[in-house]
């Protein structure tokens, strides 16, 4: 396990300092070094230290929360098709940002943005407890997150339709793309707070998962208070995931994937899959946020498209897989 992080670790720096060095100017390594550290023209220092580091942190911050979000919601659900979209959190902060667009109360690059996206997200964990009850089972958790995620998604979908300029509807389309483009240092001062806060109370229960895989009851036994994992779960999600989506928009999938690219070589405990799990998924936005940039194209490819079309594929062959095993379990 440690070598596999260590090499996870220098991935995840090779692939900043390629995001660093990647664009309409393209700088070598060591130009971008140089200029990281103050050397190099003011020109180079400008595009590598203003325009692109932001960016690169943001995509390894979010990429993160979002493997990290995935691991833990699949340990404790003990379900690998589990994703931090299942308490509906991201869809609820795409419509808190959506409807300060829609209002003309903000653009992408305001701080009321993220302020109402992650408000929203807050407030969609708060109606999914009020609703199931802190000590509801897991079935109840997961239909009134499917709820609550429709519901989302349908008045996000409501406020599109009934928005009186066409270019804030357009740009909202733009936006629930999911982006890193032309992110500054005031998204990630906003966004990382948040962030930092969620992996934080999600790393803090990685003992319980361990416990949580023999089973409820089990983990009871051994003093584990599973209404409390829960709790501290979806609010640690709440917090990472609501902060990322409100300043990138939705960006999908990597917190599916990042767990399972990580099983085969880390094993199928969840507590040894956490920062794995992080640290591929800060891969996984990074490439793609690097893919985006050279991908030959008359119009920029936002790099939520890419990981929807390399992700539901990848969701496709999970189900057919799980759907194999349980037929050779009854069997």
């Amino acid at each position: 396990m440690i070598a596999t992080t260590i090499a996870l670790a220098v991935l995840v720096a090779l692939l900043a300092l390629g995001s660093l060095g990647t664009g309409p100017v393209k700088l070598s390594p060591v130009t971008v070094l140089d200029a990281l550290f103050g050397g190099g023209s003011d020109v180079q220092q400008t595009i590598v230290r203003e325009i692109r580091l932001p960016r690169a942190i943001l995509g390894l911050a979010i990429g993160a929360i979002l493997g990290l979000s995935g691991a833990a919601l699949q340990g404790l659900l003990r379900n690998p098709l589990a994703s931090p979209s299942l308490f509906g959190a991201p869809q609820s902060a795409a419509f808190g940002a959506v409807l300060m667009i829609a209002l003309g109360w903000a653009d992408v690059r305001s701080w009321a943005l993220p302020v109402a996206g992650i408000t929203m997200a807050f407030t969609s964990v708060f109606v999914l407890l009020s609703i199931a009850g802190r000590s509801a089972g897991l079935l109840l958790l997961i239909l009134a997150g499917l709820a609550i995620s429709s519901l989302a998604g349908a008045a996000t979908s409501l406020v599109m339709n009934l928005s009186a300029n066409p270019f804030a509807a357009l740009e909202i389309a733009f936006w629930l793309l999911g982006s890193l483009e032309d992110r500054s240092f005031r998204h990630v001062t906003l966004a990382l707070p948040f962030i930092t806060a969620g992996a934080i109370l999600l790393m803090s229960q990685r003992s319980a998962f361990r416990a949580l895989s023999l089973g409820e009851e089990t983990a009871q036994s051994l003093g584990v208070n599973v209404g409390r994992l829960r709790l501290l779960v979806i609010v640690g999600v709440a917090l990472g995931v609501g902060g990322a989506v409100a300043v990138t928009g939705t960006i999908g999938f990597i917190g599916l994937i990042a767990p399972h690219l990580m099983r085969p070589l880390i094993g199928h405990d969840p507590t040894r899959l956490l920062v794995p799990s992080a640290l591929t998924g800060s891969a996984l936005l990074l490439a793609a946020d690097i893919a985006v940039r050279i991908i030959p194209s008359t119009t920029d490819i936002k790099v939520g498209v890419l990981t929807s079309i390399i992700g539901v594929p990848f969701f496709l062959y999970l189900i057919v897989r799980e759907r194999r095993a349980l037929g050779g379990g009854v069997a």
